[in-house]
């Protein structure tokens, strides 16, 4: 076999074992997340937790909409805008 398909017989195999894994991750992710939504039924609370619940997803829908929402200046428009203060504050 030559060296380049034993480097992609190599890179299938890291795939696959990535994929695998990744598989296995959701699985048991999954299956914690249903154990801990059984639990969270039989509370008597369970209104107040989905409202808190709701809250606290709200404030985290907000977190990512201005992290990434919004365009960020470009860094020398900042440094002009400060300039132009600096400028102006000097001549009064």
């Amino acid at each position: 076999m030559t060296r380049e398909g034993r480097q992609r017989e190599s890179l299938d195999g890291q795939v696959l074992l990535l994929a695998a894994g990744l598989a296995d991750l959701a699985v048991s992710t999954l299956g914690s997340a249903v154990g801990t939504a059984r639990g969270l039924l039989r509370r008597s609370d369970a209104a107040e937790l989905a409202a808190e619940a709701e809250h606290d997803l709200r404030a985290r829908g907000r977190l990512v909409l201005d992290r990434y929402g919004t365009v960020p200046l470009p860094h020398l428009e900042i440094l002009a805008r400060h300039a132009v203060a600096r400028k102006t504050a000097d001549d009064v």
